[in-house]
């Protein structure tokens, strides 16, 4: 029967027509055989008027507001409102609202903004210093100095110019990526961050160092013997300066059977091939293939050849068909061998092609990630008559011997006039990095400064994440914010480096200016967790007349950051997936009796073992075998299939023929939908459908505007408009 074992994979049914078999998705799934889905599982898969229940994109308002509320869908997520001249809860009822209450109570506004009363309706607007929509909540100007322009820094949550009050007497102050960095004027010497003098008169002209500029060469180091540059190559680097070189750069540099893996010549094979497969470097490059009388993906595993007919025709098989490149590679016959290339714009050797670099840590501490290549970031970066040293992948400027002046634009010699001999000073010119200062030729850092004084020192902190979380960063060291942010009778706590200010129990009013006493008589008993302060995924309870936040049970982190320990699969390992919002192992329960279970990429795989067969998904029964006949059915290569998860196959000439499945992008094994969460898409457009698309058709009412922030579309009234932008904007009366 064409229909067993079934062919068609999970969430199929499967029809016998004639001799062969035809595949559909069961009642209530969506796709095509073998990948039947749901029609959603999280929230993003469905239109964002829509919510994810049931497996099913339904509406999710029905239910979940109280009596003579109103609730609108905004990006999956319920918002019940009372209607004009209604108050209340609108969970749980929106009650009349008689004439001459305050439209300020409770406040309509965001975080960091104020209500006001104008003609009987509130109006929110942010305090001083603050920017953003008052109604959903203001921000600072900035939290740390990546929020301002590279010339200024954040200091109390305003971009300003961090040089005042830091630089000496008779020196200049440059700002350079937020930092300060101090320089004693043309002419002068000392310490810029304290006093700068007039460069006295010297005895004889400049000390000359043979090692600046160095004649070593790149990859050397030179030191200075008795006024004599004496050249070695660097640690790992063989040859004679200036001929220092690593061992490899390229595969071409190595012997034939091995690659060149991080400058060094190793042998490419392991960890790179499947079960029961052998791997052969051919040409650098490593190649898998399955042993003779073994079929399948030689880079999973590979199981024994069925015994085919002895009168069946022998068909040539293309040996690039299926790949056994691995990804971001080319594949090309040659003879009956494959012969495996990466492609353009992509290093390493198959089946590990990928990009050079992606960030700075993927380059060498002297290199820089530039344009996905790792490049020497100082071109360009320095002034002339500088030098240029890059440490920890950031280019460092400095003048040459007996030049000085700013070391970014351009640096001039120093006149000296030859007189009569002087003792030498060996702290001119000075032997110190940045930062530091010299005492009798020791380096060391000035004060608040730590380090390594002949490189440089840094300060505390050049942004908040350099301080622990209860503190933050105020001209390089990591204090607290608290003091003189908050106004009077106002309490201050820091969350996550940003002082926040609240008024006491028992008290009321702007906690930015001051806070005053509640009169008993006028202000009714206020519940501090309605509304919640704790944030989303969170629990509130009252602890002594204070709001008691934590996480709900299944949830991790701290209020207001209380989150799942995964949405989708792919904020898992690749060896657990996504289920019930937890990082768990889908191999239990999924496969049949007997039968085998591996996952790959987050999803299970079932399997027969060896010398059995069946349906993975329900049981496997071990069989004999049985001699072939000459009038048996060949053999479907496509059954099962070697092409991985989101993929289809197609029999070309007897080879299975492997591409993704349409709206999937990447090559088999390795197919995926565009996105499943928002951070894979620009900031400008949301993950809706497993697609990177515009957010803003259908969010916003009539008369409002739709900007995309942060994958988030915000609606707002157009000019001369006021009301619900997510609903309707009338003109202003």
């Amino acid at each position: 029967h064409p229909c067993i074992p079934s062919p068609c994979g999970p969430n199929s049914q499967c029809i016998a027509s004639g001799n062969n078999p035809s595949c559909s998705c069961l009642p209530s799934y969506i796709g095509a055989p073998p990948n039947c889905r749901p029609e959603c599982i999280i929230n993003p898969d469905c239109p964002s008027t829509l919510a994810c229940i049931n497996n099913k994109c339904k509406d999710p308002c029905p239910g979940s507001c109280g009596s003579d509320a109103h609730c609108q869908v905004v990006n999956h997520a319920v918002s019940c409102l009372c209607p004009s001249g209604y108050t209340g809860n609108p969970f749980v009822q929106c009650i009349y609202q008689q004439e001459n209450l305050n439209p300020c109570e409770p406040s309509p506004c965001g975080a960091n903004a104020i209500c006001k009363q104008q003609d009987g309706a509130g109006s929110c607007s942010c305090i001083n210093d603050y920017y953003g929509n008052p109604y959903e909540g203001c921000r600072p100007e900035c939290v740390h100095s990546s929020d301002c322009p590279t010339n200024k820094a954040c200091i109390g949550n305003k971009c300003v110019d961090p040089c005042p009050g830091v630089c000496g007497v008779d020196a200049v102050c440059t700002v350079i990526s937020h930092v300060p960095t101090c320089n004693c004027m043309s002419g002068y010497i000392g310490n810029p961050f304290t006093y700068c003098q007039p460069q006295p008169p010297t005895t004889q002209a400049t000390v000359y160092d043979p090692c600046h500029p160095s004649p070593c060469g790149p990859n050397s180091q030179c030191k200075n013997v008795n006024q004599q540059a004496v050249c070695s190559c660097q640690i790992e680097y063989q040859g004679t300066p200036p001929n220092c070189r690593p061992e490899c750069v390229v595969n071409n540099e190595c012997p034939s059977n091995k690659a060149c893996h991080k400058f060094k010549c190793t042998d490419p094979c392991p960890g790179t091939c499947g079960l029961n497969a052998r791997c052969e470097v051919i040409n650098h490059s490593p190649i898998c293939t399955c042993s003779p009388g073994m079929i399948g993906d030689p880079f999973t595993r590979c199981y024994l050849q069925p015994v085919k007919p002895l009168d069946e025709p022998v068909i040539p098989t293309n040996p690039c068909i299926p790949s056994p490149c691995g990804p971001n590679s080319e594949c090309r016959p040659v003879g009956n061998q494959p012969s495996c290339s990466c492609r353009t714009n992509y290093v390493g050797s198959p089946p590990n092609c990928r990009p050079e670099c992606s960030v700075n840590s993927d380059c060498p501490s002297v290199l820089a990630c530039i344009s996905d290549k790792c490049r020497d970031p100082c071109y360009g970066s320095c002034g002339l008559n500088t030098d240029c040293r890059v440490q920890n992948h950031i280019p460092t400027c400095t003048c040459i011997s007996g030049y000085n002046g700013d070391p970014f634009t351009q640096c001039n010699p120093i006149i000296v006039q030859p007189t009569l001999a002087t003792p030498t000073d060996p702290c001119n010119p000075s032997p110190c990095g940045s930062n530091a200062q010299c005492y009798n030729g020791v380096c060391q850092c000035l004060t608040n400064y730590f380090g390594d004084p002949l490189i440089g020192c840094r300060p505390e902190c050049t942004m908040n994440t350099d301080c622990p979380r209860n503190k933050a960063c105020l001209n390089q060291k990591c204090q607290d914010p608290c003091p003189g942010t908050c106004g009077q009778g106002a309490i201050c706590d820091v969350i996550n480096h940003i002082p926040t200010c609240s008024c006491p129990i028992g008290t009321a009013g702007d906690a930015f200016v001051i806070c005053r006493p509640i009169k008993v008589q006028d202000e009714p008993s206020k519940d501090p967790c309605n509304p919640s302060p704790c944030g989303p995924n969170s629990v509130c309870r009252v602890v002594e007349g204070h709001a008691v936040c934590s996480c709900q049970n299944t949830m991790i982190g701290s209020p207001p950051s209380c989150r799942p320990e995964c949405v989708v699969s792919a904020e898992c390992p690749l060896t657990q997936a996504c289920l019930m919002s937890k990082c768990r192992d889908p191999c239990p329960g999924t496969c049949g009796h007997l039968a085998n279970c591996k996952v790959v990429n987050h999803s299970p795989i079932c399997t027969c073992p060896p010398r059995h067969s069946g349906d993975p998904f329900r049981s496997c029964y071990p069989v004999q075998e049985i001699k072939p006949t000459p009038s048996a059915d060949p053999i479907n290569v496509c059954v099962p299939s070697p092409c991985g998860p989101n993929s289809e196959c197609r029999d070309r000439g007897g080879a299975p023929a492997c591409s993704c499945l349409p709206n999937y992008v990447g090559t088999p094994p390795s197919c995926r939908p565009e996105c499943t969460i928002n951070p894979e898409c620009p900031s400008h457009l949301s993950c809706i459908n497993q697609k990177c698309t515009d957010p803003c058709p259908g969010s916003c009412g009539s008369n409002a505007v739709c900007s995309v922030i942060n994958h988030t579309p915000m609606c707002s009234c157009n000019n001369g408009f006021t009301g619900d932008p997510f609903t309707y904007c009338q003109s202003v009366p």
